[in-house]
């Protein structure tokens, strides 16, 4: 179509066209990418499970048995004896009541909303949310109100001045394009202050946060907060839970349309996320060694004058400005061999563009220096500003 072509054209104008780059390798920190091996620092593979030898074989063994598809939704003939070992396993860790799977994040996101949430509920949302909390809050037709980044005082004015008595607080936990952790405990406690309900997406913490792998509710998960949690992240699967009360799991069954209606998750992915979770509670070391690389970017990066945020979890944004710069550092390192993604509009906020670095368990001392370096010669090289407009 002629206008969809002009909007495309437009889209490069601006230097916010996405390509898709080809993957022909397991997940690993030195993937091949467009047939080139690169070193990555833009997976979410954070304990470097992904393509770990014992989650393959249980993935392997329970489609040996079980066979690939299942055939249905989990009420109908879907739901397996791996998805309810799965699902009971993560309630034990969690320490919570129960635990429900979803297909996806954001599937989950989208399907807890919309079943909890009507056009009499008014949802708060932290205004840098992920856009599958902000698309439920609309697919549920509740009325959004949104407060500034990590603002408990801006979000209690507002939740005193609601008038509406169904009220829902969503938040991120680890925000995915920042870095940055939400106040679990300032959130609870606005919760239980105003009788509301809190929604924690904790897609980027769980596994990683916490020195169980508990996530950013750990040890301090209030009865009242409901937590997802993606399982395609630090877990090196697929799929996303949610952790609740058993009430509110048992309406999600009957009522989170994204649950009812789509086809269960082969059996064999829950097996391979069972032996991932007993991977995850067991080597701690992996959330040791990935803290202490994190730090060593950290402390170099700051030496060499990067411009770091605050962030002190695995993902670490260097915010450029202009999409046009964030490209063009993005594409001099893949032609030195590393692979950081550019970030920019709507994912981020205009004159936001970034590089989203993030790190695994499974890099080197040698790997983080590399990139320190490399970052600092380009950006040098360059002479280039890094708040420029885009």
């Amino acid at each position: 179509m002629k206008d969809l072509a002009t909007a495309l054209d437009k889209l490069r104008q601006e230097h916010l066209f996405r390509i898709r780059n080809i993957s022909s390798a397991a997940q690993q920190i030195e993937p091949i990418i467009n047939g080139q091996k690169v070193l990555s620092f833009c997976s979410n593979d954070y304990l470097g499970l992904a393509n770990h030898p014992k989650i393959t074989a249980a993935l392997i063994d329970g489609a040996k048995k079980y066979g690939v598809g299942t055939g249905a939704s989990h009420l109908i003939t879907g739901h397996h004896k791996s998805h309810h070992a799965l699902e009971e396993e993560l309630a034990e860790f969690i320490g919570c009541e129960r635990t429900l799977l979803f297909s996806s994040g954001y599937m989950a996101n989208l399907g807890v909303v919309s079943a909890l949430a009507n056009r009499d509920t008014t949802v708060f949302e932290d205004r840098l949310n992920h856009a599958s909390l902000v698309d439920a809050s609309i697919l549920a037709r509740a009325q959004l109100k949104r407060y500034k980044h990590l603002d408990t005082n801006e979000l209690d004015k507002k939740l005193i001045d609601e008038k509406n008595a169904a009220k829902f607080i969503l938040s991120d936990g680890v925000f995915s394009m920042d870095g940055t952790i939400t106040p679990v405990t300032g959130l609870q406690a606005l919760a239980n202050k105003h009788d509301t309900k809190l929604i924690i997406d904790d897609a980027h913490g769980i596994g990683v946060l916490g020195k169980e792998g508990k996530g950013c509710t750990e040890n301090q998960l209030a009865t009242e907060t409901i937590l997802i949690g993606t399982l395609g992240k630090a877990f090196g699967t697929f799929g996303a839970f949610v952790a609740a009360d058993k009430d509110t799991i048992e309406w999600c069954i009957q009522r989170a349309r994204t649950y009812i209606y789509t086809t269960a998750l082969p059996p064999s992915l829950a097996d391979a996320t069972r032996a991932s979770l007993r991977l995850v509670r067991k080597e701690s070391w992996r959330r040791e060694r990935l803290q202490s690389l994190i730090m060593r970017f950290r402390t170099h990066a700051d030496q060499v004058g990067l411009p770091i945020t605050n962030s002190t979890t695995p993902i670490q944004p260097i915010i450029i400005g202009s999409s046009a710069t964030a490209l063009k550092i993005s594409a001099d390192l893949l032609s030195k061999g590393i692979i950081v993604s550019a970030i920019r509009p709507p994912t981020v906020a205009q004159n936001s563009a970034r590089l989203r670095i993030s790190f695994s368990a499974t890099h080197t001392k040698d790997h983080v220096d590399q990139l320190i370096e490399l970052l600092a010669e380009i950006i040098k090289s360059n002479n280039m500003s890094l708040q420029q407009d885009s």
